[in-house]
């Protein structure tokens, strides 16, 4: 029970699986059992759950009607924050959306200016914009089947205007400033420095005044407040000095100290803008492979139609050059698909009948017909953008700290310009010089540095790896892929391609090419994977099949069938003793295959006398680069593991050509967790890297869940980091990407905390002046975005 004197709002739960009385009452105990709820009601017909609590217990009470067996409809949704100037802005808009009932979790980016909230279903959306609005900004939500405008590109517009004419009407009073640094000593007439200064404070400068305004209603500051404060303080000692001043006389004014902070701040919010756009050019670079029209083939004929009229099933037709306006499987032609802004993959993917190819991808330089399987939010593409824009909405953990920070700064530097102003008076300077020291101490103030340190660099960061196929869901699996110490590896589909080849063969007689024309003639038209690799292995030689007759198969054992008039057999080793034959020379080369992990087959003659022909070794192969990957790691000094449920000869034999430290072998699907764990308690950062349903557990165990391109949805969902290609060389690479961003919020947040510890003492103890503070902050702000941009020249190590 609460101890609280105030009554808790009143939560209303929509609930979803009740049936009967029976089921509330359920529902209605399990909400009482939360502590911290005072009163609960359950309506059957409203299927509502009317709880008074705290609004901190909804995730309490969300897990409470789970564990009872029913659920509570959520939903999540993205909106546009307009006004938004630094992290203390970001911490109120959060603060705003998070009081409004029913709401779970709001983050705030400041560096793509989005707001997500995860709230219950039946929260009012209006009710979160009139939040956003009464906080003091602008919201609207963000419709993700219509593509974005581009707001952006015309406010950079407006803004680039706004500093052009802000940096001409300034320039003529920075003129007598550089001169008197130069021994020439002349001043523009009061009047005319005013004329100047005026427009550029209280036109351009107006948004400073009305979001400095906004802050101060909802009962806090922002860096708006602290520019308007700063340089109204510098316009106002200037009128005041001015008036004072006797007739005829020239005092020495600072409209030039405040036209040219506001201006100078113009510039650094206007680069700041440019930049932060560059963040997002991976979003944007995505958005823009989604063709408009799709070319649909009915009834013997083609039919332009918009994207949005097409249906799971239609035919398309891809000519030349074009892009796949969906995914779909090839029915007719040949061609090739260059996948390289989806995949990363940089040289073209043959496609012909029966291949899977991805919307947005460009075909080559054949015609091809294409049966639509998914569409809008349910294609690849679509899952991508989904990801990235998932990642770069997250919060970092170390981003918390910024937030604690920021929520204190503003106070604290309105504080220190207080003190500032206060010591200066006090140790008998003129109220003049005081003012002026307590207005640098507010100009160079920046708490937009801090809030863009991490989200820009995550932005860049998640955005170059995209480029390159590696797609990272979350920040905190961004954030702690760089300290990974152990990776943990599946074996089958991760490092090999779990499709089994010929990996030995040997002929009695030495005549390798006709025991594989005999043994394929015997598999033609199987469907089994090991007759598939035996077919493979002939048309790599280009060897042609022999006819076969009386075709039979033998239960259990194999295949037999007529070649020549003689009849042959190929299967496993119960056929060979079932013919009275035993391996002879062969025997060696059996045993150790077998120690290796291969499925063995003999080819046998059965007529007119049994006698032995030849032995085939199946078995997996290493994907390219997964060697490569290995050593990478070694070469970084994390160690290797492979946990495979596959047999230990197998396994090893693998470990042994890659070179990896550990082998767990033979481990149940429901055991490869509990071996992630056992890593992770002796101290590793486990990294495990895994494609299929049964190492989603593993995955989701691991400290980083890596999930490889072409494995099963649960895999994915399960990891924090997805490689769009099946190529292991990525895995060395996402760390490394990881490694990068990691330490580019690590600079960032350095920069941004040591322009505030160093300047704002040189500003208190008089040794700057406002205009080379407000050039200080501009810059804080630039070279912050600037830093995290120059990710975006990363590579892969393996890449050219």
């Amino acid at each position: 029970m609460s101890s609280s004197s105030a009554a808790p709002p009143l939560l209303d739960l929509p609930i979803v699986g009740m049936t009967c009385a029976s089921c509330a009452g359920r529902v209605e105990r399990a909400l009482a059992k939360v502590e911290g709820v005072r009163q609960v009601s359950v309506n059957l017909a409203s299927e509502q759950a009317r709880v008074e609590a705290a609004a901190s217990v909804l995730p309490a009470l969300i897990a409470a009607v789970s564990k009872a067996g029913y659920s509570v409809p959520q939903l999540t949704l993205e909106m546009q924050i307009g006004g938004m100037t630094c992290a203390s802005c970001v911490g109120r808009v959060e603060r705003a959306l998070g009081k409004v009932v029913g709401v779970q979790q709001a983050i705030v980016n400041l560096a793509s200016e989005r707001a997500r909230i995860t709230a219950l279903a039946n929260v009012d959306v209006h009710t979160l914009l009139a939040a956003v609005e009464k906080a003091g900004y602008h919201a609207s939500l963000i419709d993700a089947a219509r593509p974005p405008s581009d707001d952006a590109e015309a406010r950079l517009r407006r803004e680039r205007w706004q500093v052009i004419v802000a940096l001409l009407l300034a320039l003529p009073l920075v003129v007598p400033m550089i001169a008197g640094w130069l021994g020439q000593h002349w001043m523009l007439p009061a009047w005319l420095q005013c004329l100047l200064a005026t427009p550029v404070q209280f036109v351009l400068g107006a948004r400073f005044y009305r979001a400095g305004w906004k802050a101060l209603r909802a009962g806090s500051g922002n860096m708006d407040l602290l520019v308007a404060l700063g340089t109204s303080a510098g316009f106002g000692l200037s009128l005041y000095l001015w008036w004072q001043a006797a007739p005829g006389a020239m005092p020495h004014l600072y409209f030039e100290a405040a036209a040219v902070v506001v201006a100078l701040v113009l510039l650094g919010k206007y680069l700041e803008s440019r930049a932060k756009r560059q963040t997002s050019t991976a979003i944007r670079a995505l958005e823009a492979l989604r063709p408009d029209s799709a070319v649909r083939w009915i009834d013997g004929r083609e039919e332009v139609v918009a994207i949005g009229a097409l249906r799971p099933g239609d035919v398309l037709v891809i000519k030349p050059g074009e892009r796949f306006p969906a995914d779909g499987e090839v029915l007719d032609g040949e061609s090739q698909a260059d996948e390289a802004l989806i995949t990363g993959e940089s040289l073209p993917v043959a496609k012909q009948p029966g291949d899977r190819v991805t919307g947005g991808a460009i075909n080559g330089e054949g015609r091809l017909l294409v049966r639509a399987t998914a569409l809008g939010a349910e294609s690849v593409l679509a899952r991508i953008i989904r990801l990235v824009e998932d990642a770069q909405a997250a919060k970092a953990p170390i981003q918390k700290l910024v937030d604690k920070v920021s929520q204190v700064f503003v106070p604290s530097v309105l504080l220190i310009a207080l003190i500032t102003l206060a010591g200066w008076l006090l140790v008998g300077a003129p109220l003049e010089i005081a003012l002026i020291n307590a207005v640098t101490v507010l100009v160079i103030a920046c708490p937009c540095a801090l809030g863009l340190a991490t989200p820009t660099a995550i932005m860049a960061g998640t955005g170059v790896a995209a480029r390159h196929g590696i797609l990272i869901k979350d920040a905190e699996a961004l954030e702690i892929a760089h300290a990974v110490t152990s990776v943990a590896f599946d074996k089958t589909g991760t490092l090999t391609s779990g499709q089994p080849r010929i990996a030995h063969l040997a002929a009695l007689d030495g005549d390798e090419a006709r025991l594989l024309q005999q043994a394929a003639a015997l598999q033609r038209g199987s469907e089994h994977p090991l007759a598939k690799a035996v077919l493979d292995a002939c048309r790599e030689r280009d060897l042609l099949l022999a006819e076969v007759g009386a075709s039979r198969a033998l239960a259990g054992r194999g295949i037999q069938g007529e070649i020549d008039g003689r009849l042959l057999a190929l299967g496993n080793r119960r056929l060979l003793d079932e013919a009275g034959l035993s391996a002879g020379v062969l025997a060696d080369n059996a045993a150790a295959w077998e120690a290796e992990g291969r499925t063995l087959s003999w080819l046998l003659e059965l007529t007119p006398a049994p006698r032995l022909l030849g032995l085939f070794a199946f078995g997996d192969t290493l994907k390219p680069g997964a060697i490569e990957a290995v050593a990478v790691l070694h070469g970084r000094g994390i160690r290797t593991h492979l946990i495979s449920g596959d047999n230990r000869g197998s396994a090893h034999a693998v470990a042994a050509q890659l070179g990896i430290d550990d082998v767990h072998a033979e481990v149940l699907p429901a055991d490869k967790a509990a071996e992630v764990a056992r890593l992770k308690h002796n101290g590793a950062v486990v990294a495990m890297v895994g494609d299929g349903i049964n190492d989603a557990p593993a995955l989701a165990a691991a400290d980083v869940g890596i999930a490889m391109g072409g494995g099963t949805d649960v895999a994915m969902h399960a990891a924090g980091i997805t490689l769009m290609r099946g190529d292991p060389r990525l895995v060395p690479a996402a760390l490394d990407i990881s490694r990068r961003t990691y330490a580019k919020i690590r600079q960032n947040l350095f920069w941004a905390f040591i322009y505030n510890v160093v300047g704002l003492p040189l500003a208190a103890f008089g040794l700057l002046s406002p205009v080379v503070a407000g050039a200080a902050m501009a810059l804080s702000s630039v070279s912050v975005v600037s830093n995290a941009l120059l990710l975006k020249t990363w590579k892969p190590e393996d890449k050219s």
